[in-house]
């Protein structure tokens, strides 16, 4: 079986954020990369169950990535 090959995202056309803004995937990314894996992956979420859950599970990560990941999802 051959292996895949990964999907190609780009700051330039507008399918991720640079760093500068946060970084992440756009609606655009997200589209792009739901129709080459077949995946349904959804946008960040300021409230909810998602977001509520994401707080829990990384509240206890120190290091400066899992800091910027727990402040752009707006949790305390």
């Amino acid at each position: 079986m051959a292996a895949k090959k990964p999907v190609r995202l780009s700051v330039g056309r507008g399918e991720k954020l640079p760093v500068s803004k946060g970084a992440g995937l756009t609606a655009k990314g997200r589209a792009k990369y739901n129709r080459a894996t077949g995946s349904n992956l959804k946008a960040p979420q300021r409230s909810g169950p998602r977001h509520d859950s994401f707080c829990a599970r990384s509240s206890g990560w120190t290091g400066e990535r899992g800091k910027a990941a727990r402040k752009r999802w707006g949790c305390t």
